[in-house]
Parts: C-alpha cells; sequence; structure tokens
C-alpha cells in the first residue's frame, strides 16, 4: 500500500532543509538504508511509522506528525 503525497511530501521536505544531501548522506541521517529512503520516498507504509518520525523529527516535522490522526474538536463536543 502507497500513501504517494507522503512520500513526496518528505522528498520535498529532505530537498529543502538539506538541499547537499543526497539519497544515501540523509539516509545516514536518519539511520535507514538508501533503498529503505527511497521506498518512503514513494510512500510505502510497508515501512515502519517510527522510520518516518525520525525523519520528521530530523526535518523539525515531529509536531505535524504526532497530530496525524487527532480529530478536530468542534463546537458541539463536550
Amino acid at each position: 500500500m502507497k500513501l504517494p503525497q507522503l512520500g513526496l511530501n518528505l522528498k520535498d521536505a529532505r530537498r529543502r532543509r538539506f538541499p547537499a544531501d543526497n539519497l544515501a548522506a540523509f539516509a545516514i541521517r536518519i539511520g535507514v538504508s538508501r533503498a529503505t529512503l527511497q521506498k518512503m520516498e514513494q510512500g510505502d507504509l510497508s515501512v515502519s511509522m517510527e522510520k518516518y518520525y525520525r525523519a520528521a523529527k530530523l526535518l523539525g516535522l515531529e509536531r505535524d506528525f504526532e497530530q496525524l490522526l487527532q480529530m478536530p474538536r468542534s463546537l458541539f463536543d463536550d
């Protein structure tokens, strides 16, 4: 199963935050293989969420990551 937008967002954030890094260099930063990072940038959900979180944390996006499944509160919630 894939979530293509997740992969595109990761790839864009990596290129913007670490423009000098190639796939191998960024993979080392987050402690995964180059092949795993390639899967992540394709939005491959067979890669553990922990690895996506490590990338998000390195990119300064962990707060957004932690809010992924947070339901918005409405005026009618107690």
